[in-house]
């Protein structure tokens, strides 16, 4: 473990985040995702919403070049600003969804684990039964009850993610439940919420952080798949799996309409999958020098 110079270890956070700097392939996966946040609350602000969906007949199939940085689709509309201005749709799925997932799956989780007997019981039977469902599947059969659009997607994710999140949260958590000082809180009284909230959770939320980071690759993935097979975020709505779909007519003549959506999609998921890898080794007690 890293030493102050007085030497002493240093605190938990400082400990991790110093040995998370020295992991080059997280820190590139940390600086990815600090651009394309940053990039899509600049498409935000400094894009005008009429110049994504504006069609230029004229301009249509343009190769990159100097006009058009990663030319144009199509409807003669400009690849990059529609890009950028995409952004905040994986972005919002993949960081939403989990985090919404992460909170149902950690109550729902934890309780399991920390009640224990029937309530373990009964919750650990309703997410095997969701389980079962393929994510996609479920994701699917939700979206066709919800109907098509950005918050029924979400919600559709969302539930489709709860049962896995849930399963590792009470996994993990079983592992911390039976430590002294949990039992040490339930002698003097201390409510079971607080108890979970205070005392379980945090001592566990190293592994949960980890466990996050890397769902969230899979769920902008789920979402840009969605769209992908029109079930998702509908044309022309500039979405990266949506944008995939409307393109691949022209994969072979324009190949651009395809390549700079298709890398988006997949930079960003790689991204996140590089940062929890580093997040996971930064944690893991095991790696401490």
């Amino acid at each position: 473990m890293k030493q102050t110079p007085a030497g002493k270890p240093l605190p938990p956070m400082a400990d991790m985040w110093y040995r998370l700097r020295r992991n080059k392939a997280a820190m590139f996966g940390l600086g990815m995702i600090v651009l394309l946040i940053l990039t899509a609350l600049a498409g935000m602000v400094l894009i005008d919403e009429q110049t994504v969906y504006a069609t230029h007949p004229d301009e249509r199939l343009l190769s990159p070049g100097a006009g058009h940085i990663f030319g144009t689709d199509d409807m003669g509309r400009d690849l990059f600003i529609r890009v950028v201005y995409g952004a905040r749709y994986s972005l919002t799925f993949g960081i939403v969804c989990t985090l919404l997932s992460l909170v149902c799956g950690a109550v729902l989780g934890a309780s399991a684990a920390f009640f224990g007997g029937k309530v373990d019981s009964v919750i650990t039977f309703v997410l095997d039964a969701v389980i079962c469902i393929p994510n996609t599947l479920l994701s699917l059969s939700l979206v066709a009850v919800l109907g098509l659009g950005f918050r029924n997607l979400i919600i559709a994710i969302t539930i489709s993610s709860i049962p896995s999140f849930a399963r590792i949260i009470r996994s993990i958590v079983l592992g911390v439940v039976g430590q002294e000082y949990i039992e040490a809180a339930r002698a003097i009284g201390v409510s079971s919420a607080r108890t979970i909230f205070v005392h379980v959770l945090p001592n566990a939320i190293g592994l949960i952080i980890v466990n996050a980071a890397m769902n969230v690759s899979g769920l902008i993935m789920s979402a840009a798949g969605l769209s992908f097979i029109g079930m998702g975020i509908q044309p022309p709505d500039p979405e990266w799996g949506a944008m995939l779909s409307d393109s691949l007519k022209y994969m072979r003549t324009c190949p651009h309409i395809v390549i700079f959506p298709g890398l988006a999609i997949v930079l960003t998921a790689l991204s996140f999958n590089l940062l929890g890898d580093g997040l996971s080794e930064a944690l893991d007690p095991r790696m401490k020098e």
